[in-house]
């Protein structure tokens, strides 16, 4: 459908606008050819029988008999009698000699002797005998040379002029019908290279409206329709990653939330077979079952943080905050898990830091997401370092680890949401998207440095400090 009508809307627009100019190219070429020739007859026998007039000037001091005879001498001795035919007009107005030697109907259509005796100059008229035979004729007055001749006309076909006037006009004919069928070839053929990539960019969208993006279009055009199948495989790419991350994150979420379940579910039933009959049993099973569902608390906060970002409902509560009292909160919470885990967590705590105008909860929200990841991804004998310090009007917040470190290729990626660099280890994998986009509603900004796998990794937040938003 498409094809069809993109090439009828370039036959109409296009096409139709030069067929239009070959045709008025073509009035033009007829109207000009045709005046040029019956112009060139004209003027010929105009010539022609301006040096009749001239000879019968000689002879107009003659008596009436002899001007007589030189008029039929002349008529009867003319060359050209094959293909003019020269008359002889009494002051009567009727033709009374021809150099055919046949005499014209006396009902003939002279239109050029009437006006050119009404004006007593040379005239001309373009007609038809009553046999449908087209003629120029020319009438020059000589009333003044004879009293008994009024005028003398010459006649002459224009079939043969009007024939090679057609050879003319079906010559030019012929090439503009050649270069509408040209410039029709060309125009399919370029439409067709433009309708093909797009019939095959609609078939393809429509995969990928069906959630299948492993089609990409076959294109290795240069100029703008390229471009087009060049960004739609870059979107389609974009999108199959992006729907792998998902599925991954599903799967991801998925595990993260039935481990603890299966904890909770799992000391629960303990808890009620044994009754309550172990204070100790009854401590380690509670214990775990308030840790895991803190820890799926988080994972849902996290959920709902990303859906408010998602729809636009994310909000924060703004005031002037302490940030070391929200860093030393988060640091306290993980100082106890790191040492269970044999990681050692070094807090390099400044004595003053400016105030930062944001959401306390937030920024905590995010220092904790930070911290649990450098934790996360380290082992036992590593070290998690934070550091907070001013510099140049901004409060910087930085977290070190000594842990796996992030791969170069996955740098770039770890604040997209639903990426999980390292499948190894717990996390839904919108952690950092949702800490990134905190910091970055602060007018802040979040950094993530790695020298490679093994290395380590570094997270540095940076945030406005309070003077420069008074």
């Amino acid at each position: 459908m498409a094809k069809k009508t993109i090439t009828r809307r370039w036959i109409t627009n296009n096409l139709g606008v030069v067929v239009l100019a070959l045709l008025v190219i073509e009035l033009a070429f007829i109207y000009a050819i045709q005046n040029y020739f019956y112009n060139s007859a004209r003027q010929y026998l105009v010539s022609k029988i301006n040096a009749v007039t001239s000879v019968l000037s000689i002879h107009s001091q003659d008596s009436a008999a002899n001007f007589s005879a030189e008029m039929r001498n002349m008529l009867e001795t003319f060359d050209e009698k094959d293909k003019i035919e020269l008359m002889a007009i009494n002051s009567k107005g009727r033709v009374v000699l021809t150099s055919s030697g046949f005499s014209p109907d006396s009902d003939m259509d002279m239109p050029d002797y009437e006006d050119a005796i009404a004006a007593d100059a040379e005239r001309s008229y373009i007609g038809k005998l009553p046999g449908g035979e087209k003629i120029l004729a020319v009438s020059v007055p000589i009333s003044s040379l004879s009293s008994e001749y009024s005028s003398v006309r010459m006649v002459t076909s224009l079939t043969e002029i009007d024939n090679t006037i057609k050879t003319y006009i079906a010559v030019v004919t012929f090439v503009c019908i050649a270069i509408i069928a040209v410039i029709l070839l060309a125009g399919i053929y370029f439409a067709g290279t433009i309708v093909k990539p797009i019939t095959q960019i609609s078939g393809i969208a429509s995969k990928f409206a069906k959630g299948d993006f492993s089609v990409r279009i076959d294109n290795d055009s240069n100029d703008e329709i390229g471009d087009l199948c060049t960004a739609i495989n870059h979107m389609a790419d974009e999108l199959s990653t992006s729907e792998e991350m998902k599925n991954e994150f599903i799967s991801s979420v998925s595990h993260e939330l039935r481990t603890p379940l299966t904890a909770i579910k799992g000391w629960a039933e303990t808890l009620m077979i044994d009754g309550g009959g172990s204070p100790e049993t009854m401590k380690k099973g509670v214990g775990v079952i308030v840790s895991e569902t803190e820890r799926l608390s988080q994972m849902v906060e996290e959920l709902l943080d990303f859906s408010r970002m998602q729809n636009g409902h994310f909000t924060l509560q703004n005031a002037d905050m302490d940030i070391l009292a929200e860093l030393g909160d988060a640091v306290l919470i993980y100082g106890d898990k790191a040492r269970r885990e044999g990681i050692q967590l070094i807090y390099n705590d400044p004595e003053m830091l400016p105030f930062v105008y944001g959401d306390k909860n937030r920024i905590r929200q995010v220092f904790i997401n930070i911290i649990d990841n450098a934790v996360k991804y380290s082992s036992a004998g590593d070290t998690v370092t934070v550091n907070a310090y001013e510099d140049e009007g901004m409060v910087i917040v930085s977290v070190s680890d000594t842990g796996c470190g992030i791969k170069e290729s996955d740098l770039a990626k770890v604040k997209t949401k639903f990426y999980k660099a390292n499948h190894t280890r717990r996390g839904s994998g919108i952690g950092l998207a949702v800490a990134d986009e905190i910091i970055a509603m602060h007018g802040g900004k979040m950094d993530v440095f790695s020298a490679g796998e093994g290395k380590g990794t570094t997270v540095t937040i940076s945030l406005p400090a309070k003077n420069n938003n008074s």
